[in-house]
């Protein structure tokens, strides 16, 4: 499966742009975030979390927390859907005579996000995410497919609870006088359980580790390389666009799961926001994602790149001075994903932010 490594919240406020005092706005939700445990690029939220929280050039503190609701439940290969016959009897390494069929990766994530700004200049970011990931497969079934591969006794079933990668990032916005370009620096640190952590908890599988793509981490440091660049582009609407590249550059040696790498993955958003109401604020933002598959003699290497797009509308509410409440709904417009994985038909993101 493709990681959408984890993971992450998103905030516009173009103070430095405008006469307006208005409050942190969500113009995504997800890119702060550590990605997803999975390294499958549906599994975790592309949302531009820069654009929501870190943008302003007012010097002070913001704390975050934000839900992510994401269930991948349809099985796709390609640019189409696939069955599950397809995986057994077309599958993605023909050298295994087979293929594993996933029945479903309910994935919800809970972030906490602290933000201190000592001037206009420079930002710098905390995002501590908590893991809750059900996760259901009938393993690896030998061709031909059969109706007997996905009877209800073969289905293994585990759970994943607990804190995920930590991510801490730098931001300097000192090149214009406008503060609206940015460059970013940062680091995934392997803070989250993986490796033989977690185990199936019922059916054939049971008693034996869950796959290292599932894991509440990924086990790596990884290095986040970033820049954005946002702009009123009349008197009712801001616009923002960012990038960031992830790698991993480093694994914590002699422990479990340590023959495994997570694809590099690099995401891009562009977005819109309506800014003429003091007290609601629209947006709509596109979010794409390009993750190559993972490395390692524990790695599935097949089923886990990837190039999603999607579009994001949500609406940010201020309910007091410091305080913004926010939604956003995340819809696939496009997905072309190497061998089988699961996909989800929608994503969602609610939060609060308040900053002092």
């Amino acid at each position: 499966m493709l990681n959408p490594s984890r993971v992450p919240v998103a905030r516009l406020t173009f103070r430095s742009l405008t006469r307006r005092a208005l409050p942190a706005v969500l113009a995504g939700a997800c890119a702060l975030v550590p990605s997803a445990a999975s390294a499958c690029a549906s599994c975790g939220c592309t949302l531009s979390s820069d654009a929501a929280f870190g943008y302003s050039s007012t010097a002070g503190w913001r704390l975050s927390v934000q839900y992510d609701y994401l269930n991948q439940d349809t099985l796709r290969s390609g640019t189409h859907t696939a069955s599950v016959a397809d995986v057994v009897n077309a599958p993605s390494n023909p050298a295994l005579g087979g293929g594993e069929i996933e029945h479903g990766t309910l994935n919800r994530y809970l972030t906490l996000g602290l933000t201190y700004s000592p001037n206009a200049n420079w930002h710098f970011d905390l995002r501590l995410p908590y893991i809750d990931r059900d996760h259901s497969t009938y393993g690896q079934q030998q061709s031909p497919y059969v109706p007997a591969d996905t009877a209800p006794d073969q289905l293994s079933v585990a759970h994943v609870a607990g804190l995920g990668d930590i991510k801490l990032l730098a931001s300097y916005q000192g090149f214009l006088p406008t503060h609206n370009l940015g460059v970013q620096l940062g680091l995934k640190l392997p803070t989250g359980a993986y490796g033989s952590a977690n185990l199936f908890r019922s059916g054939p599988g049971a008693g034996t580790p869950l796959d290292n793509s599932l894991q509440a981490g990924t086990g790596s440091t990884d290095l986040v390389l970033g820049g954005y660049y946002h702009q009123a582009i009349s008197q009712d609407f801001d616009a923002f666009v960012n990038g960031q590249f992830q790698s991993a550059i480093s694994h914590a040696p002699n422990t479990p799961g340590s023959d495994f790498r997570p694809g590099n993955s690099l995401t891009a958003s562009v977005g819109l926001r309506y800014a003429n109401h003091p007290g609601l604020s629209p947006s709509l933002q596109v979010n794409l994602l390009r993750r190559l598959a993972d490395t390692g003699a524990l790695a599935d290497t097949t089923d886990t790149a990837g190039t999603i797009a999607y579009v994001s509308p949500g609406l940010t509410a201020r309910l007091a001075p410091r305080l913004s409440a926010y939604a956003f709904f995340q819809v696939p417009l496009y997905s072309n994903l190497s061998g089988y994985q699961l996909f989800p038909r929608w994503t969602g993101s609610l939060g609060l932010s308040y900053g002092w």
